[in-house]
């Protein structure tokens, strides 16, 4: 026999390999689907490259490769039989098979017990040799098989916790010398100290200096002033500001050029004012939280809906997902997502053409992986019903359990987060960061074709105006969901709130017990409000004065999406950099009409702004003795005083009269509002300095001068032809998103230079203009809007009619900690998606979400 299975394999021999050091056994799911070694059918791992298939995908993958060894890995759960002493010791058979196989947690492991059982599988005949066969198989295929079924699991190797052990101390952690130059780092409103980036910012560890980090592919990134800051200065250690939290923070060491670890942190932190300390704990179901549970304890159970006997429902659509631990934030926004037909279609409905198009490699193809997600959440196949049998035990054992197990995100969560400091850590992610990380995943991934994140893009208008010349400057920049602000002092219960702030400073000061927490609720139209209000454009620089100047911002739509994703501002920064979460309550409407903050374009007697760009900006020691300040503005004094009788500071009060242009008190009001919490909302107010003149032009028309305008950067241009785009794509790109990298690097995906854009035919009639284009034609239902000019992104315009259809909420004091759950409105009625369990909602606390999906309503 020995001699015969010889004979049979010896044809297969060169196919048939050992895993080595850093190859990925997939022996825990398929690649296709979410079938396992406990599924039915098991799952078979192919022995060339270590994939893992269901019994409806094996044979894809033997016609694709010609692989026709695979090793079959069945699992066989069952319930342990009781004896008399009312228990049972677990056994298992083929102790080495699995062994290094996570078990399903949805089984009690006292109260189950597993058989495992492998066999080789030869392709198309389906040949089986059952395993361990030691005696009767060469001794290549023993090692083959042996080295098969003690791999460790394909994720194991990419667990955050392997992660943080391959990061080093750095050598300069304990000798870092901090220079004593009274630099404190306010807890937000960071930028750039060489350029205008607000993303990706640095702070060095040395003498406190902010500067954005370089470029990547995968959008984040700068113009990497903190990599030029360490040639000039050698100061070797930063740590990026978005990363802070309790348990560390992501530090680059220049030098070393590698990341980091520096177990002095927080005491280098601390000395620009930064407090990175808060403890925190883990409850038993996995979900972090915080120490300060107390003032969110009803938070927890009204967003779960705790206490009510909530009705499972099962089938397509209503599909759980499990937790990996911190995974809730990935679920809640894919269960969301996968409601949207958009998103159905392109991957649920083209899955077979997806799966036969797919490399020889699936789990690393966004596509494939999208498709399985979406086939896993939609069939129906992994939510069924229990059977009757089940529930009669329940009933009889008087235990009530959802028996919907969920699928696993591993994979996805994997590929999604691969290369990402953040999603790829074992920490709770704030789920918008997510849900932007998914759409520029799904845009990069569409090829330059439409793709279903079309449905959130529109077009934003954006008008500038001059406080000191009065011309304006209008706009367009491309958004995808909209950031709601929370104003506080709009809430209708403020006097409450008073109190209670005052009776818990009464017992932190006496030391007693503090008062039942008060919940803010803030009505809807106040958000929309004080979104809709003006806002101060720092450092503004008006070419109508050509120097700087006070300048102040309005947004309005220049199109409506499709899709409206509004999020909440629920989280900010405390004072001592230690983020937390308004707690407040909104009155979130069913029903959205935002017709009225269409963009309306040029008016008649506005004067605009002359285009022109902003001088060279000398080093600012080199230009102190030749610049003279501006004479000063008038100020509105009984605005400001009538502002202070409120109780605002003096200095604020004539900034917020100053920067809103003398236009009352009731915008200078709103002024203060948005600004109070800036670190200098209370310092004097500062009068913008007269920039040098322009040089003398050669000809009478001021646009004339070149030195002044120019083209895009050098240095961006450079990195995007580095990937091998085409200089002249790559200025037009630049060109079109104000010389902002990532955002140019979404136009070039969306924007091949072969494609014509047929979507624009039918607008010919349309005249371009550099500025902002007509809304003559805005209120079609499917109107397409070009950018600056004809090669602009595509965007569906429609009526500003929208109704609730799912909102994303969050349990816990930051995105740090918590809990995420999702609830979406299907055939007519309400659904919580709670990780695996999925129940009719009885109350959905709309009030309490944090990101909001609203669908258009037809014009009819």
């Amino acid at each position: 026999m020995a001699a015969d299975l010889g004979e049979l394999l010896v044809p297969y021999m060169p196919t048939i390999r050992v895993p080595r050091t850093g190859d990925r056994v997939f022996k825990s799911e398929c690649a296709f689907s979410f079938d396992s070694p406990e599924s039915e059918g098991g799952l078979y791992v192919c022995m060339n490259t270590f994939l893992g298939f269901g019994r409806e995908h094996v044979e894809r993958h033997y016609r694709k490769t010609g692989q026709s060894v695979y090793m079959h890995l069945k699992r066989h759960v069952k319930q342990k039989s009781t004896g008399a002493a009312g228990g049972a010791i677990p056994r298992r058979r083929n102790g080495k098979v699995f062994l290094d196989l996570e078990l399903n947690r949805d089984f009690n492991g006292e109260d189950y017990e597993y058989d495992d059982v492998a066999k080789l599988v030869i392709f198309p005949d389906h040949f089986e040799i059952p395993l361990p066969n030691i005696e009767e198989l060469p001794a290549l295929v023993t090692i083959a098989c042996d080295a098969v079924l003690n791999s460790p699991s394909a994720y194991k190797k990419h667990e955050p916790e392997s992660w943080d052990e391959e990061i080093q101390v750095s050598r300069h952690a304990r000798s870092l010398i901090q220079q004593e130059n009274e630099v404190r780092i306010p807890p937000s409103g960071w930028k750039c100290q060489k350029c205008e980036m607000r993303e990706n910012l640095w702070l060095n560890l040395t003498d406190g200096a902010v500067l954005c980090g370089k470029w990547f592919f995968d959008g984040s990134g700068g113009n990497g002033h903190a990599l030029d800051h360490y040639r000039e200065s050698n100061f070797p250690l930063a740590v990026k500001l978005d990363t802070i939290t309790p348990d560390g923070a992501d530090v680059y060491s220049f030098e070393e050029e590698e990341a980091v670890l520096d177990p002095h942190i927080s005491e280098h932190l601390s000395h620009f004012g930064i407090d990175m300390l808060q403890t925190q704990q883990k409850t038993e179901n996995g979900h972090h939280t915080d120490n300060n549970v107390r003032q969110r304890v009803s938070e927890w159970e009204v967003i779960q809906e705790s206490g009510m006997k909530l009705k499972p429902v099962y089938g397509s659509g209503y599909t759980g997902v499990k937790n990996l631990g911190t995974s809730c934030y990935v679920s809640t926004v894919m269960q969301v997502l996968f409601s949207i037909p958009e998103f159905q279609r392109m991957y649920v409905g083209s899955l077979q053409r997806i799966y036969d198009y797919s490399p020889l490699d699936p789990t690393q193809d966004f596509a494939t992986q999208m498709a399985k997600l979406g086939y896993g959440l939609l069939s129906g196949q992994y939510s069924k019903p229990p059977m009757k049998s089940e529930l009669i035990e329940q009933v009889m054992k008087e235990e009530y359990k959802h028996l919907q197990k969920g699928i696993s995100p591993r994979m996805f969560k994997a590929l999604l987060s691969k290369d990402h400091p953040e999603f790829s850590s074992n920490r709770q992610q704030d789920a918008h960061e997510f849900l932007q990380h998914v759409m520029n995943q799904v845009e990069r991934n569409s090829g330059g074709s439409e793709n279903p994140s079309d449905v959130f893009r529109f077009l934003v208008e954006e008008r500038v105006q001059c406080c000191q010349s009065r011309r304006v400057r209008y706009s367009q920049r491309v958004d995808y969901l909209i950031q709601l602000p929370a104003p506080i002092e709009a809430a209708t219960n403020r006097e409450e709130l008073l109190a209670y702030a005052a009776k818990r400073k009464d017992a932190e000061e006496n030391m007693t017990a503090l008062p039942e927490p008060v919940r803010a609720r803030i009505p809807f139209t106040a958000c929309l409000q004080a979104f809709t209000e003006p806002e101060n454009v720092p450092d503004f620089w008006s070419s109508a004065l050509q120097a700087k100047s006070a300048g102040i911002k309005t947004s309005r739509f220049a199109s409506f999406p499709e899709y409206l994703v509004l999020q909440v501002k629920k989280f900010t920064f405390g004072v001592d950099w230690v983020p937390k979460k308004l707690d407040l309550a909104i009155d979130v409407p069913d029903f959205l009409d935002l017709n009225r903050l269409r963009a309306s374009g040029l008016q008649s007697g506005e004067e605009e702004l002359p285009d022109l760009t902003p001088p060279i900006v000398i080093a600012e020691d080199t230009r102190d003795n030749s610049m003279s300040s501006l004479d000063s503005p008038e100020i509105d004094e009984a605005a400001v005083m009538q502002l202070a009788e409120m109780g605002f500071p003096l200095e604020a009060c004539r900034k917020a009269v100053y920067y809103t242009g003398n236009m009352g008190p009731e915008m200078a009001f709103n002024w203060i509002i948005a600004h109070m919490e800036e670190p200098d909302f209370a310092e004097p107010l500062t009068l913008p300095s007269m920039m040098d003149p322009l040089p003398p032009s050669t000809s009478d028309s001021p646009m004339t001068s070149a030195p002044l305008l120019g083209g895009p950067p050098e240095e961006s241009i450079a990195i995007l032809t580095s990937m091998g785009f085409p200089r002249s794509h790559t200025v037009q790109a630049l060109k079109a998103t104000n010389n902002n990298l990532e955002r140019a690097l979404d136009w070039i995906f969306t924007h091949p230079e072969e494609e014509e854009s047929e979507a624009l035919s039918d607008l010919g009639d349309t005249e371009p203009n550099d500025m902002a284009f007509s809304n003559a034609n805005s209120h079609s239902d499917s109107t397409l809007s070009p950018d600056r000019d004809t090669s602009g992104p595509r965007v569906k315009d429609g009526p500003g009619r929208y109704e609730l259809f799912a909102f994303i909420s969050h349990m816990g004091a930051s995105t740090m900690s918590g809990h995420y759950v999702c609830h979406i409105k299907k055939e007519g009625r309400w659904v919580i998606y709670n990780d695996h369990k999925v129940c009719l909602s009885e109350r959905p606390p709309k009030d309490l979400g944090y990101i909001y999906f609203y669908h258009r309503l037809s014009s009819s």
